[in-house]
């Protein structure tokens, strides 16, 4: 009897996990027009590409539009901002972005630490001092966003 209990739990619970992926797979294949008001606003500046994106974008992407009401008014601003910026990349710069992210992120705690202080004491100089490092070493100066 316990065996057919603990098989019938299983079940139930793949059943389970069955329901949540196909919502999961609904939710990433909503095209634009069945996004609602919320989502097309914070989602906007992916308007023109929104229905070619592949289905693990759009999930990431409704994540993101599910969380900003919950977010502050700065860290709203910085989504606006990364998208922004997200949309006007080509394929191959965000192919590059992903690879330069998935980098950073495999680095110690310390070494992510010291390459945003970098980062800081870069954007604080003048912009022509920037210019002048960009133009010397375009490869190590990019227009990263290391927050």
């Amino acid at each position: 009897m316990a065996g057919y209990q603990l098989k019938l739990k299983g079940l139930v619970f793949v059943f389970a996990l069955l329901i949540s992926g196909v919502s999961v797979v609904k939710a990433a294949d909503v095209s634009w027009a069945e996004l609602n008001d919320a989502q097309r606003k914070v989602l906007n500046p992916l308007a023109s590409e929104w229905d070619t994106l592949r289905p693990w974008q759009r999930e990431k992407m409704l994540d993101i539009a599910s969380d900003y009401p919950k977010m502050n008014a700065e860290k709203q601003a910085l989504v606006k901002k990364r998208l922004t910026n997200w949309s006007r990349m080509t394929p191959y710069e965000r192919e590059n972005a992903r690879k330069r992210h998935q980098q950073f992120n495999a680095l110690s705690a310390d070494k992510k630490s010291e390459l945003r202080k970098k980062w800081l004491e870069y954007q604080q100089l003048p912009e022509s001092e920037r210019a002048k490092l960009r133009a010397e070493s375009p490869d190590t100066y990019t227009d990263a966003d290391l927050n």
